[in-house]
Order: C-alpha cells, then sequence, then structure tokens
C-alpha cells in the first residue's frame, strides 16, 4: 500500500525551529514532486513549498520565504521541511502530498491542492509560548 508518513512536529517557542520529514513506504519518492501544505483551524489548506524529483526545482510560499526549506534525499525516501524564526500564525497542521512527474503539473503544486496524487495524515505545528 502506497503512503506518506509525516513527523516531526510538535510543541515550539515563538523564534525557534522544526524539521518535518515525510517517508513514503510502497513506492520510490524519486518519481514524485512533494509539497508541504498547511492548514490551521478555520482556514483552507495552503502549498507551503515543493520540490520536483530530482531536487533541483524548489517554489516556497510569500509567506515562509526566507524561513522554510525544503529538501529531499531520494536515497532515504525522505523530503524535508526545514522551519525556522516561526511565528505563532505558522500554527497549523502539516501535511506532505506527492505528484508524479510527467503530467506537466509541477508549477501548479503550490497553488492546487487538487493536482496531487498522494496524501499523508498530517503532523501538527504549535507554535506558542
Amino acid at each position: 500500500q502506497s503512503q506518506l508518513v509525516e513527523s516531526g512536529g510538535g510543541l515550539v517557542q515563538p523564534g525557534g525551529s522544526l524539521r518535518l520529514s515525510c517517508a513514503a513506504s510502497g513506492f520510490t519518492l524519486d518519481n514524485y514532486a512533494i509539497g508541504w501544505f498547511r492548514q490551521a483551524p478555520g482556514k483552507e489548506r495552503e502549498g507551503v513549498a515543493c520540490i520536483n524529483s530530482s531536487g533541483g526545482v524548489t517554489y516556497v510560499a510569500d509567506s515562509v520565504k526566507g524561513r522554510f526549506t525544503i529538501s529531499r534525499d531520494n536515497a532515504k525516501n525522505t523530503v524535508y521541511l526545514r522551519m525556522n524564526s516561526l511565528k505563532p500564525e505558522d500554527t497549523a497542521v502539516y501535511y506532505c502530498a506527492a505528484l508524479i512527474k510527467g503530467r506537466g503539473l509541477f508549477s501548479k503544486c503550490l497553488s492546487s491542492t487538487y493536482v496531487m496524487d498522494y496524501w499523508g495524515k498530517g503532523t501538527l505545528v504549535t507554535v506558542s509560548s
């Protein structure tokens, strides 16, 4: 069974850092672009960062640019989201999702959740003092 599993969430103080991981089982990530998304209570799910299958191209949302970095290690079948200088407004459930390469949809990764093929169940990040 193909699935994505997020980990690394938790409670952190404002200004702190976390690294989220997205691990795949049942399939290899090197055929997929990966996106990180988040959903805060009462808000729509939004794209945070996306990385293409080779890791050579990334998109990062303006709201987190300069603070969040997406990276991948295909040998470990894992994608990461490094989050620095966290703010209370970063509090949300963070999801990773996979988009198979070759369909020309990577440019829509941040803006269109419906193009993604697989989703994880999410990990909660709470930024609070």
